[in-house]
């Protein structure tokens, strides 16, 4: 039966604990909500659907964050009862630190059951659903994936283009089919669509009211074509939804999988390192919870004030000890190294010893800091060699040294008042412990998430530390406005418990002035998220997806020049090559598509088997040297319309050239990347939507994301307003609670930036609305709570 300081104690973790679980594994899941939650709705999928898939993403995040909230929990609930001396009270009564293994301990084995079952249970069949769901959704909505004006080529030997994408297809389509070995069939429509039957395993692309043209490569004399009022081109079924689910990995399978897996590899001669390792993991993670507790108790019980953001930052250090060890037994565990058994308590063991010696050393001096001796060679470095020196004051021999004190005339420049360097010296001091802190909980997830290529040998070393370093800025990204609204309101929150607000009140110092420094942070965190974005994250963000991708073996995505082989000319007209070689400017089975765009149709092809770019002497002509691309052995075709009285008949001029002069554009064109909103600066998708206007294109998506470009940096400005009066009334409840209300907000603010970016991509709303609403509801918010705080 539990005793009323068990009672007591149990409580004080809780709080903490939970909100540690809802703050991580919230960090956790916001990746998946921004890169899926947008491209779900606009797709059109069911509320339920998409609320199921991110159900299915908590089991992998909960398995890992249950046990690091455990050691949070305890570290922030212990660091009040420090701050407050109540362990001095508790130590007064007779009351030492192992009195509270019973409390800890309770708290300690609820969560280690949790997690067994997040492992054990919930985490393989839900990576399992979530995979299937996510595979069988997408492709039933293969459909939606063609974006406008964006070249489609995941069916093979086919490339579809649509000048605009419509609820049920698409209008203006451009079709290319290379099936046929040797020819090119060009279809143009006015509108399309994919039809999939998922019951009869049919797929077919359906276009309207267009024309088609064939031409060979090995006889270019040849040539067919037509018009039509509605053609069916039929697709492979496997390229929209294969027949085989997703294979289960190891960590989708359960105990018993596990084992006949092991016995199933025996005949191969397999000694199973990895399933055995996998089996024993899924018991000593879940006992982390256990050894992470003591850990806790032991950092958490002192009697300083400092204790507590001491004892949370040391909290901190040892997760990412602990993870550290973990996947470096793992590695040594499945390469044959280590038995793979008792390999995965290794961790368990090594931490727990420590955790107990260091609770023995805590029982007995809990006032105590926790000290790392310095090697004593390292103190003698600042003295020369080692001698002591004497104070001026001292009795030791006078200085005979000459002291020349130079007079700088004051300069009355404005600067920080002492109210400001302490307000900021808190505010700092959270906001920089949050930012490593989340930033960390990205690393490790990350890193248990690709650990497994790295063990296999299909990554290197390297590799993982230059995606991680491309990866880190979308990670600041992540967390810079979390860490500013979490330390607004913990910063505002404790002054606010510590009446040091009304003592300010008192001298005149209203809540504006106090706030006044919090809010100049504010400012500079959106400079930097508008830095990131237009500065680094661009660039960073590409290299982190090739990484990526070569990490996980999956094919390079077509971010590049060099990897396009269809491109739109700046008049609307269509480019195709075979090869572009960028250092000698050179192109190789270069074909041009003429395009009529008011009736969007063809009206000329031009083709050369080799387009170099060369310079030009026009000194005859006043204008020196210039460019210009020579294509060499080709061919056109010109289509023209004679109309008769009954009929319509469309001529076909073919001609041969050996050399030629093609007006296309400079070769920084050809080598610039593919326009992707996500992937560009302000100036840059300005740019290219205000081309896209001109020629007449549907630009309301990317004017959603050039707006959300503008609007996003400023979330930590309207945070931090609204952050600061729910803290002054909030406040007397303890930080813990402002915290809690600052997760609630952040939340909240995802889920309502994705929703409107996705009614505004489907022209329900503005640009403009959709982009900024998010943070013009919380401006409004923040505006009525300021004017009606106590100030």
């Amino acid at each position: 039966m539990f005793r009323i300081i068990d009672r007591y104690v149990i409580r004080e973790l809780l709080l903490p604990f939970a909100l540690s679980l809802a703050v991580l594994t919230f960090i956790l899941v916001i990746p998946p909500i921004l890169r899926d939650a947008e491209e779900l709705i606009v797709k059109g999928i069911a509320w339920t659907t998409f609320l199921h898939v991110l159900v299915l993403l908590l089991p992998q995040a909960l398995a890992l964050t249950i046990p690091m909230s455990v050691l949070l929990g305890i570290l922030i609930g212990f660091g009040r009862l420090s701050g407050d001396r109540e362990f001095v009270a508790m130590q007064a009564c007779g009351v030492s630190p192992f009195r509270l293994i019973r409390p800890v301990a309770f708290v300690a084995v609820l969560a280690t059951l949790a997690t067994a079952h997040q492992i054990i249970v919930a985490l393989p069949e839900a990576n399992q659903t979530f995979r299937e769901i996510t595979f069988n959704v997408v492709a039933n909505r293969a459909e939606s994936n063609v974006k406008p004006r964006v070249f489609y080529g995941e069916f093979p030997n086919r490339t579809i283009y649509a000048r605009d994408v419509v609820p049920g297809g698409w209008r203006e389509v451009f079709l290319a089919d290379t099936s046929q070995p040797g020819e090119t069939t060009v279809y143009f429509a006015k509108e399309g669509r994919l039809r999939v039957d998922r019951d009869k395993r049919l797929v077919a692309l359906e276009l309207t009211r267009g024309t088609w043209h064939t031409t060979s490569v090995t006889r270019p004399d040849v040539y067919e074509g037509g018009d039509y009022d509605s053609t069916i081109i039929h697709l492979d079924p496997n390229t929209v939804f294969p027949s085989l689910a997703p294979a289960k990995t190891e960590r989708e399978m359960s105990i018993a999988e596990l084992k006949a897996s092991i016995a199933a590899g025996v005949a191969l001669n397999d000694p199973g390192h990895s399933q055995r390792y996998m089996i024993q993991q899924k018991f000593s993670i879940p006992a982390a919870a256990l050894v992470l507790a003591i850990i806790g108790l032991a950092l958490g019980v002192s009697h300083r004030k400092d204790g507590r953001f001491a004892s949370f930052v040391l909290g901190f250090g040892v997760i990412f000890s602990y993870y550290v060890v973990l996947w470096t037994v793992r590695a040594a565990a499945i390469s044959g190294r280590l038995p793979a058994g008792p390999a995965a308590w290794i961790p368990n063991a090594i931490f727990g010893v420590a955790g107990v010696a260091l609770l023995f050393w805590r029982a007995g001096s809990p006032d105590q800091p926790i000290r790392i001796s310095i090697p004593a060679f390292w103190r003698r470095l600042g003295t020369g060699d080692g001698s002591s020196t004497e104070s001026v004051g001292g009795n030791g021999p006078a200085s005979k040294k000459v002291v020349l004190v130079i007079r700088v005339p004051h300069l009355n420049l404005p600067r920080p008042a002492l109210l400001d360097l302490y307000v900021s010296r808190q505010y700092l001091r959270v906001f920089f412990l949050g930012v490593f802190s989340l930033l960390g909980i990205f690393y490790i997830s990350t890193f248990m998430d690709l650990a497994d290529k790295l063990f296999r040998g299909s990554a290197t070393s390297a590799m993982m530390v230059r995606y991680f370093f491309f990866q880190t800025p979308q990670f600041v990204y992540y967390v810079i406005p979390m860490a500013a609204l979490v330390a607004t309101l913990v910063t505002i929150g404790l002054m606010t418990k510590n009446s040091e607000l009304v003592v300010m009140r008192a001298c005149g110092i209203s809540l504006y002035r106090t706030a006044a420094p919090l809010l100049l942070f504010a400012v500079a965190a959106s400079a930097v998220l508008f830095g990131l974005q237009e500065r680094v994250m661009a660039y960073s963000n590409r290299e982190a997806d090739r990484l990526n991708r070569a990490i996980r073996g999956l094919p390079p995505a077509s971010f590049g020049a060099l990897d396009r082989r269809w491109m739109i000319a700046q008049n609307g007209d269509i480019y195709h090559y075979d090869v572009f070689d960028a250092r000698r400017n050179e192109f190789h089975q270069f074909s041009v598509y003429h395009l009529d765009p008011a009736r969007w149709d063809l009206r000329k092809i031009t083709r050369a088997n080799r387009v170099v770019l060369t310079r030009r002497d026009n000194s005859g002509e006043g204008d020196g040297q210039s460019e210009a691309w020579v294509g060499s052995t080709g061919w056109s075709r010109e289509f023209s319309e004679t109309i008769g009285r009954d009929v319509t008949k469309t001529e076909v001029k073919y001609e041969r050239y050996s050399e030629r002069t093609l007006p296309l554009e400079p070769p920084e064109y050809f080598k610039s990347d593919e326009p992707d909103a996500a992937l560009m600066t302000y100036g840059q998708l300005k740019q290219y939507v205000a081309q896209l206007q001109i020629g007449g294109y549907d630009v309301v998506p990317y004017m959603v994301q050039l707006q959300r470009k503008l609007a996003f940096p400023f979330v930590t400005v309207v945070m931090t307003l609204l952050a600061v009066p729910f803290a002054v009334s909030t406040g007397r409840r303890g930080a813990l609670y402002g915290v809690g209300i600052g997760i609630v907000l952040a939340i909240t603010y995802w889920l309502m930036q994705s929703v409107f970016s996705a009614i505004g991509a489907g022209g329900l709303l503005s640009p403009v609305l959709a982009a900024w609403t998010p943070n013009i509801l919380f401006a409004a918010a923040a505006a009525y709570l300021i004017l009606t705080v106590r100030t």
